[in-house]
């Protein structure tokens, strides 16, 4: 059995500071040698990120210094662009050796590096929100229909579009979730448009008009593009992991979340090909699971006692403003308040800094 300062010793690079990267981090850097590599220097809760587009200090909760919660490790603040057999290299140069690589690059996006810009990237968002008298969503998958509800709840004199290009909301779940959802917009005088979508690449803010698939014209004096962001996988294409690659670009994992013919290399959140539903709880799972088989691993204990990571029952709960949402669990769909005491409220944000080892509320009001 390894003693406990050789597995101190043992080299754990994590790719990514999302909800994956970010908790595992949290959860091993007392037990190995750990570095954190990510192109932003704080953790974002996101699923509370519409929240704070139009309540902007709600932000200082849900977005979180990786030194806060991660205090016994190294943090570069960097992309990774390049692995080999024992190391990765990041974009500034840097080489970082590693004997266990964990990938949780999640899916790309482009944000601010520090935790003052992004608190200012929402005040401004918060500010055009305000300051517009009609606004288009374009997507009506949960950030879409989240998005929309904020503010139909905050700012209930705009008149708010959502443009869907599927027949319905929510297509990852079932129709009574996404008809609920539907009628809830609806009821907030939202108005929805199906069977529709709007080119993104065509539209900026400030012309005001706006066309739709079919021809249709929807005045709005600006616009949020609410579909989805492509896999942070990109930048593994040229590297020794390229065909592990799936044809969506996630990751193809085995059982115990390691890359496909890898002893040493894990892929954690949405960058697997595990079919399920992409949600931070799951992330949060396959953190947890990881953690438990890197201990296992740097104790030198035999592979077979590795932990399988199993699916669960496909859930979802979709706030709908600070008081309502749906949920859909395994044998019923229900909307209203119940869902919305669970999720809308609080959306998760003290339960997750608990989890990260943080007081419900930052000490500082920064």
């Amino acid at each position: 059995m390894a003693t406990e300062e050789s597995i101190q010793g043992k080299r754990v690079v994590i790719v990514g500071g999302g909800v994956a990267g970010g908790l595992l981090a949290k959860t091993l850097q007392f037990r190995a040698d750990v570095t954190l590599i990510d192109p932003k220097e704080y953790f974002e809760i996101t699923w509370a990120s519409l929240r704070s587009m139009v309540e902007p200090s709600f932000a200082k909760r849900s977005v979180i210094r990786h030194t806060d919660y991660f205090k016994n490790g190294r943090i570069i603040t960097s992309h990774a662009i390049n692995i080999t057999n024992t190391e990765v290299l990041t974009a500034d140069g840097l080489l970082v050796p590693y004997d266990y690589l964990v990938l949780a690059t999640g899916h790309t996006d482009s944000v601010p590096t520090s935790r003052i810009e992004k608190l200012q990237q929402y005040e401004a968002e918060y500010q055009k929100i305000k300051a517009a008298g009609s606004i288009l969503i374009i997507g009506g998958g949960p950030t879409g229909v989240e998005l929309a509800a904020e503010i139909a709840v905050d700012f209930p004199g705009k008149k708010v579009t959502l443009v869907q290009r599927g027949s319905r909301l929510l297509e990852f779940v079932g129709e009574k979730a996404s008809t609920k959802a539907l009628d809830w917009l609806t009821s907030k005088k939202v108005e929805v448009i199906l069977g529709q979508s709007v080119d993104v690449n065509s539209v900026s803010d400030g012309n005001g008009t706006y066309k739709t698939s079919s021809g249709e014209t929807i005045k709005a004096d600006i616009h949020f593009v609410c579909v989805g962001k492509p896999i942070g996988s990109a930048w593994l294409k040229e590297t020794i992991l390229k065909d592990m690659l799936d044809m969506h670009g996630r990751l193809k994992v085995d059982e115990n979340l390691r890359v496909r013919g890898w002893k040493n290399v894990f892929a954690i959140g949405d960058i697997t090909d595990i079919q399920e539903i992409k949600q931070g709880y799951i992330a949060h799972k396959h953190a947890l699971v990881t953690a438990r088989n890197l201990k296992l691993l740097m104790n030198g204990e035999n592979e077979r006692k590795l932990e399988k990571y199993k699916t669960g029952s496909p859930l979802a709960l979709v706030s709908l403003g600070r008081k309502e949402g749906v949920a859909q669990l395994p044998f019923v769909t229900i909307s209203g308040c119940v869902p919305g005491y669970i999720k809308s409220r609080d959306l998760f944000v003290g339960k997750t800094r608990k989890e990260m080892g943080l007081e419900s509320y930052p000490v500082e009001d920064e």
